[in-house]
């Protein structure tokens, strides 16, 4: 099982795997900050923990059944012209479940909090679990499919997927503590949160989007929203300035 360790190509695979799916995670982190901001501080850090150990059992569930997963890809029925797999139904019932949460987590964004809320919405700890666990499969599926695609020996698979969760596990936290703490921020992610839906629904339709053009669109924007923020914090604090010229053009602008 282990003989590609002394193979040169096999650890180019395996390191280009561990950056995909931690590429591929990105999304399932994103989803994991919004749902758990939404519960108590003090069951946030446990949700957020069990929230990826089940996206690792999916992930390596699903990569342990390969013989399943090559059967979703068998066309079920046609609908518009488009033979329609399983693969393809979890990818668009994950995707409309996506933009139906991130649809309604923008609107209650918005409301207006009343003294009782203390302006936090709370919700139930295992509706919050169910919610990643759904989520957990969708994306798992994708991440399973790419490393499949990308390598042929199931321990590289392995060791990427456990590796890129461990990632996901030092990282969730601050993303999330980040995504709270700066609102407009918050709205960026459930942005991505739509983006990605409708890339699964249309996915599912046997559209392909290049995954490249998403995450670009994704980290211009995210970059544009970082220089706005510390432009602002610049702002707050009087140490940044703009000159005559610069405001000139500004205003023309």
């Amino acid at each position: 099982m282990f003989e590609w360790i002394a193979d040169p190509q096999a650890w180019v695979a395996l390191l280009t795997l561990i950056a995909l799916e931690i590429v591929l995670g990105i999304d399932n982190i994103i989803f994991i900050s919004i749902v758990v901001g939404k519960l108590p501080v003090h069951q946030r850090d446990k949700a957020r923990l069990i929230g990826i150990g089940l996206a690792m059992v999916a992930r390596l569930g699903l990569l342990l059944s390969l013989f399943w997963i090559m059967g979703l890809i068998e066309p079920i029925f046609t609908l518009l012209d488009n033979a329609i797999s399983g693969r393809d139904l979890i990818l668009i019932f994950g995707g409309l479940f996506l933009l139906a949460k991130s649809t309604h987590e923008i609107h209650t964004s918005f409301d207006i909090p009343t003294e009782s809320t203390h302006g936090v919405v709370q919700v139930g700890f295992y509706s919050v679990l169910i919610q990643i666990a759904i989520l957990d499969i969708v994306f798992s599926l994708d991440s399973v499919i790419t490393a499949v695609g990308l390598v042929d020996n199931i321990s590289i698979m392995v060791i990427a997927i456990v590796l890129s969760v461990i990632v996901m596990l030092f990282a969730a936290k601050p993303i999330s503590i980040f995504v709270e703490e700066n609102p407009t921020i918050k709205m960026l992610a459930l942005s991505f949160l739509l983006l990605i839906g409708f890339t699964l629904v249309a996915e599912g339709l046997d559209f392909h989007v290049p995954k490249g053009y998403i995450y670009f669109a994704m980290a211009f924007s995210l970059t544009v929203e970082l220089i706005n923020i510390k432009i602002k914090k610049r702002k707050e604090t009087g140490t940044i300035h703009l000159n005559k010229k610069c405001q000139k053009m500004t205003n023309y602008i």
